[in-house]
């Protein structure tokens, strides 16, 4: 038995010499990964929505990319980090816009209010369900949950002048003293 497995050790060391087999399978992958990577492999992507998927495997993260096509922002071109655990699924991940917006449910920062990435979370969610719920907070701000209370009173109070300052904040203008990144 053990010159049986000195013989497959040395037939896989030659074989990883000549580049027959992928050094990769010594790579150990997480549980994290290997959901991601099936989350990937299901996505059903609508038109405004794309997926760097560059650095997925060698730190966890999502670059996704959203151009609505209707609502306060259409046209806007807005991209978002998400930042997976070693605790995905059982953890949602980190999801940071990269540009500074006027929106009601995404602050200063880029942190976004989204009741499925906090309290709603769920494992059975997965990349598929967070690119929706992005979407919609485009498509629909809800101002009953803000993370930008000013913002969120502008669109209750006056949607008109919510739009105009949605446009304003697009084109990288000045609303209410706070300068925005220009994302059009």
């Amino acid at each position: 038995m053990l010159k049986l497995r000195q013989l497959q050790r040395q037939k896989r060391e030659q074989a990883i010499q000549n580049g027959t087999v992928p050094t990769s399978r010594n790579v150990p992958v997480s549980a994290c990964q290997l959901r991601l990577r099936k989350d990937l492999d299901s996505l059903d992507l609508p038109p405004c929505v794309s997926i760097d998927v560059s650095e997925c495997e060698s730190n966890s993260r999502l670059y996704i990319s959203i151009i609505p096509d209707e609502g306060y922002y259409k046209g806007g071109r807005f991209k978002f980090c998400a930042t997976f655990k070693d605790t995905y699924p059982i953890e949602p991940p980190k999801v940071t816009l990269m540009s500074k917006i006027f929106h009601p449910n995404i602050d200063l920062q880029g942190n976004v209010c989204l009741n499925i990435l906090r309290e709603d979370w769920s494992p059975v969610l997965d990349v598929q369900s967070i690119l929706i719920g992005l979407l919609m907070l485009f498509l629909e701000p809800n101002a009953t949950d803000p993370l930008n209370k000013a913002a969120a009173d502008v669109l209750v109070a006056n949607p008109d002048q919510f739009r105009r300052d949605v446009v304003a904040s697009l084109r990288g203008c000045q609303v209410n003293g706070q300068w925005y990144d220009q994302v059009m």
